[in-house]
């Protein structure tokens, strides 16, 4: 593998996704946030609405933002403003925690507003995010920066997943013991954040100003590319299947009856195989495509619900259920690298923020299918919510076919 010799502006990138994937380490939502709720009796419900706030009130703006930010020459000024709220959003959930366990539904409450703020803040960071990577990044170079930034990145959140072990099974007791967890979590966070912010972003050319209103008549147009549409169809398919996702921590601990200190344990597996499958996908990348790294991502997304249901019916201990973390690990990584790869390569520069935009707003409207995932899990169990999980995947597999390949 050839070194890469990265400029002032990749490097930054690069130290910005390992700081960030530290902090993903200790604010899991689906693991450690889920674990924090469930600590509280929160319902299954609620549980489902945490990733779906996280990852839908990440998309959902985007459309309004790249209205916004179309005609700015400059787009970093954008991301610096958002990643200043969102730091704060992430020191009201540290206090909210320490100081309010004692009242769980004000408690909650009030860390769902945090949550809340903090993930509408990052949709608006996200886009300007993704078109300074465009205009820093060359296209053949984005597979090695996107794979540089997950591997060592990954490696880091793996430790972070032994502090969360090792605080989890301390003595500090309950709150405090996540306070610190998320303490940690949002120090990363805000370094990735201001290291970002330094990127040196070349200009735009000048583009008139189109509005909001002008933005949604566009979207027409923009469905209207097959290639657009049919990546489209695979992401909401995908959608669909993260239904299970929160619940495979909550079922260990209220079903399965593992101890707190698991989580930890689930964390590493996630982190863990992080890295090792970047590996692989970066190397999938450059030699297939980002179309052949969604397709493989979603077949192990697939198994990783019917891998939770198995475990859970045979009744094996966590060693065993680790797999499902390791699974859904690699999932993630391939759908990391290969999304963003293919969205940027199927999107005309001149309509770029438009085609992230309109993407992301319409795929966010499906992402709160875990609360949908929670009523379910309510009102019959964990094993239908899996099942349901696994065939949106198989469905999304069958998609990904018509998907273009990279030329």
């Amino acid at each position: 593998m050839p070194r890469m010799n990265w400029s002032r502006n990749e490097r930054l990138g690069i130290l910005n996704g390992w700081a960030v994937f530290t902090g993903d380490g200790f604010l899991n939502v689906s693991v450690v946030v889920s674990g924090f709720a469930a600590r509280l009796g929160t319902p299954n419900w609620v549980i489902g609405l945490l990733p779906a706030i996280a990852a839908g009130g990440w998309m959902l703006p985007q459309l309004l933002v790249a209205a916004r930010v179309r005609a700015l020459p400059y787009k970093l000024p954008v991301y610096r403003s958002a990643a200043g709220l969102r730091a704060g959003a992430y020191v009201a959930m540290v206090l909210i925690a320490a100081l309010l366990a004692d009242r769980p539904a004000l408690c909650l409450s009030l860390f769902v507003l945090a949550m809340l703020v903090n993930a509408l803040a990052s949709g608006v960071s996200g886009l300007p995010f993704l078109e300074v990577v465009s205009k820093t990044v060359d296209t053949g170079r984005r597979a090695r920066y996107f794979g540089t930034r997950n591997l060592y990145g990954g490696l880091l959140a793996f430790g972070a997943g032994l502090l969360v072990r090792w605080i989890l099974g301390s003595e500090l007791e309950f709150p405090l013991n996540y306070a610190l967890i998320f303490a940690l979590g949002t120090v990363a966070y805000s370094y990735g954040y201001w290291v970002f912010g330094r990127v040196e972003e070349p200009p735009d050319p000048p583009q008139a100003a189109q509005g909001v209103r002008a933005e949604f008549r566009a979207i027409p147009e923009t469905l209207r590319d097959g290639h657009f549409r049919a990546f489209l169809n695979v992401r909401l398919l995908l959608a669909g299947a993260s239904m299970a996702e929160p619940f495979f921590a909550v079922y260990a601990l209220r079903e399965l009856n593992y101890p707190a200190a698991t989580l930890g344990i689930f964390v590493m597996a996630l982190t863990g195989a992080a890295p090792f499958s970047n590996v692989v996908w970066q190397r999938v990348a450059e030699r297939k495509g980002s179309r052949r790294i969604i397709r493989y991502a979603t077949f192990f997304y697939a198994l990783a619900p019917l891998y939770a249901g198995t475990v859970g019916l045979l009744g094996l201990g966590p060693w065993a259920y680790l797999g499902v973390f390791i699974l859904t690990s690699v999932a993630a990584q391939g759908f990391n690298l290969g999304h963003t790869n293919h969205l940027l390569n199927i999107a005309p520069a001149h309509a770029r923020s438009r085609y992230i935009g309109t993407l992301n707003t319409l795929v966010g409207t499906a992402l709160f299918t875990p609360v949908l995932g929670g009523l379910i899990a309510d009102a019959a169990g964990y094993g239908p919510v899996f099942v349901l999980s696994a065939l949106f995947s198989a469905a999304a597999w069958w998609q990904c076919g018509r998907l273009r390949r990279d030329a």
